[in-house]
C-alpha cells in the first residue's frame, strides 16, 4: 500500500513550502488510495512554539487536508510525537553501534570548533578522532557521565539511489560526513529520526525539497545499515518568491494563514499550490481537491523551480469564487454588501452581480459604492470609441431616456432593458449608445459590476431619474 506522510516541525504557523508538501504527500496517497500519515517532529525544542500544534491541525482542516493515522486519532505505528518516541530512536543507533555503523563521540565544543581553523573546507568534516577510542575508554566515559553524541560512520565507496523525479543518482561516500544521529540531549537529529520512523510506519514514499537531494545517501547507508528497504524518494522543485529566493517564513514570505486573512480561499490557494511544479495531462488549471486526487499522476512532475505569483493566485481565487455555491457565497459577502444603506435594495442580486466580478469576497461591497451617493465625475467618462459615444450622442441619449422614464410602466431589468433598446431603434441609435450614457450616468464610474439596465432597477426610478438629469447637466 502506498503511505506518504506529512511530518512538520511546530515552530509556527504554516509557510506555503510546508503546504506544498502536504499537498504532493496527500495527492500521492490518495490518488493510490492509500493512506496518509500525519507526524509531529518536535526533536528541535529549542525552535518548539507554543500553540504550533493546533496551528497546524488547524491549517490541514482548513485546506480540505485528512490524515488516516496521527498524533490525534492514533494508529498502528505510534506514538506519532517524535519527542515521545525518544527510546526507540537510542535502542536503534545501539544496534548501528553494534553492528560497525555507528559510534560514539565525547567531542566537546571546543574541539570541534577547532576542527574549522584556517578555513579549511574539508576541515569542516569531523575527523573521526573518537573511532580509535578503546571499548573499555567508551565504557569509562559513559559509566563517569561523559556527554556523548552517536555518529554514522559513513563506508567508503558510492552510494546510489533512485528518485522519482531526478532519476539515478550517484554520490562518492567521501564527500558525506560522519553525521550525528543522537544529539548530547539524548534526542535524534531530524535525519535521524526521520529513517527509523519512516521505516517503522512503513512509508512508502518520502517526499522532501530538491535541496534534500545531496543528504539522501546519508539516508540510503542508513537503510542498508539496518538491513532495510529504502522508500521511493520524490523530491519536488525549490519553491521561489517573485524575488527569485526560496520562499521561507524568515523572509517575511506569508504563510496559509496569513494568505487566507488576507481574502484567500483555502481551496484556490490549495490549488494553486499543487500546480507548483506539476501540470495535469489537459489544459484544465482550476480543480477542487477531489478533482485533484483524481487527475493526479506524479510522473508529470517538473524538476524545475516554481515561483509563487501573487497575481496568479489571485486568479484562482476568483475563479473558486466563481465556483462557490451562491448560498455560500451570498452569506460570506453579505457583511460587505450592507455598507450599501440604500432602502429597498435587493442585496441576493448584488451578490449575483458582484460573484463573478470580485477577485476577494471583501471586494463584493466596494463594487456598489456608487448606489448610496452618486459620485463627481467627469464628462469624458462619457466618450467611448468603441461603444460610439461622443458629447452629442450621450447628451441626446440621455436626454431621450429622460422623456420616457415616467411613462415606464414595470421598473425590472428585462423590461427596462426591453425599453431601451426599443428607443434605440427608433432613434436610430445603436444600442450601445443609448446603454453606454445610461451606465455613466447612474454610476458616474468607468466600470459597473452590471448594465444600464440593472442599475436602473437597482437605484428605482425617482433616482434614475435624478440621476439621468445630473448628467445631461454635466454634457451641458
Amino acid at each position: 500500500m502506498v503511505r506518504t506522510r506529512f511530518a512538520p516541525s511546530p515552530t509556527g504557523k504554516m509557510h506555503i513550502g510546508n503546504l506544498k508538501s502536504a499537498v504532493v504527500e496527500y495527492l500521492i496517497a490518495r490518488s493510490a488510495g492509500g493512506k496518509f500519515i500525519l507526524r509531529i517532529e518536535d526533536t528541535d525544542q529549542a525552535r518548539y512554539v507554543e500553540g504550533a500544534v493546533a496551528a497546524i491541525y488547524n491549517a490541514l482542516k482548513l485546506a480540505g487536508i485528512s490524515h488516516d493515522e496521527g498524533p490525534d486519532i492514533g494508529g498502528d505505528y505510534g506514538p506519532y510525537v517524535q519527542s515521545e518516541r525518544r527510546s526507540i530512536y537510542l535502542e536503534y543507533a545501539k544496534k548501528l553501534i553494534e553492528n560497525g555503523n555507528a559510534y560514539y563521540c565525547f567531542c566537546d565544543k571546543e574541539r570541534l570548533a577547532g576542527l574549522k581553523k584556517d578555513g579549511d573546507i574539508d576541515a569542516v568534516k569531523y575527523d573521526r578522532y573518537c573511532l580509535s577510542i578503546s571499548k573499555d575508554e567508551i565504557a569509562a566515559k559513559l559509566d563517569s557521565g561523559t556527554p556523548f553524541v552517536i555518529r554514522q560512520l559513513i563506508p567508503e565507496g558510492r552510494t546510489s539511489f533512485s528518485d522519482e523525479i531526478f532519476g539515478e543518482i550517484t554520490v562518492d561516500n567521501e564527500e558525506l560526513d560522519d553525521q550525528i544521529l543522537i544529539k548530547s540531549d539524548g534526542l535524534p537529529t531530524y535525519n535521524f529520526a526521520n529513517v527509523v520512523d519512516d521505516h517503522l510506519m512503513k512509508i512508502s514514499h518520502v517526499v522532501r525539497g530538491v535541496e534534500y537531494l545531496s543528504s539522501t545517501p546519508k539516508y540510503n547507508l542508513l537503510y542498508a545499515a539496518f538491513g532495510w528497504e529504502p522508500p521511493k524518494y520524490v523530491h519536488v522543485g525549490l519553491l521561489l518568491n517573485e524575488n527569485g529566493e526560496k520562499m521561507s517564513k524568515r523572509k517575511g514570505d506569508a504563510s496559509f494563514e496569513e494568505l487566507i486573512e488576507r481574502g484567500f480561499l483555502p481551496e484556490a490557494i490549495v490549488n494553486y499550490v499543487a500546480l507548483l511544479g506539476w501540470s495535469p495531462a489537459t489544459n484544465q488549471e482550476v480543480f477542487s481537491l477531489q478533482e485533484l486526487c483524481e487527475v493526479y499522476d506524479i510522473s508529470r512532475r517538473s524538476k524545475s523551480p516554481s515561483v509563487f505569483d501573487i497575481k496568479k493566485l489571485t486568479w484562482f481565487n476568483s475563479e473558486h469564487i466563481k465556483r462557490m455555491p451562491f448560498e455560500k457565497f451570498f452569506s460570506a459577502a453579505l457583511p460587505y454588501l450592507k455598507t450599501v444603506r440604500r432602502e429597498n435594495v435587493n442585496f441576493e442580486n448584488l451578490a449575483k452581480m458582484a460573484q463573478t466580478r470580485v477577485n476577494f469576497i471583501s471586494e463584493s461591497g466596494g463594487l456598489f459604492d456608487f448606489i448610496d451617493e452618486l459620485p463627481d465625475y467627469s464628462p469624458e467618462l462619457f466618450f467611448n470609441k468603441k461603444m460610439k459615444t461622443d458629447k452629442e450622442i450621450s447628451k441626446k441619449s440621455l436626454e431621450l431616456v429622460a422623456s420616457i422614464i415616467e411613462k415606464i410602466k414595470t421598473w425590472s431589468n428585462a423590461e427596462l432593458y426591453s425599453d431601451l433598446c426599443s428607443l434605440a431603434a427608433e432613434a436610430g441609435l445603436k444600442n450601445s449608445q443609448i446603454l453606454w450614457p445610461v451606465r455613466t450616468a447612474l454610476s458616474g464610474k468607468p466600470a459597473t459590476p452590471c448594465g444600464a439596465s440593472e442599475l436602473m432597477e437597482i437605484l428605482g426610478q425617482k433616482e434614475t431619474s435624478f440621476r439621468i438629469g445630473k448628467g445631461i447637466e454635466i454634457l451641458s
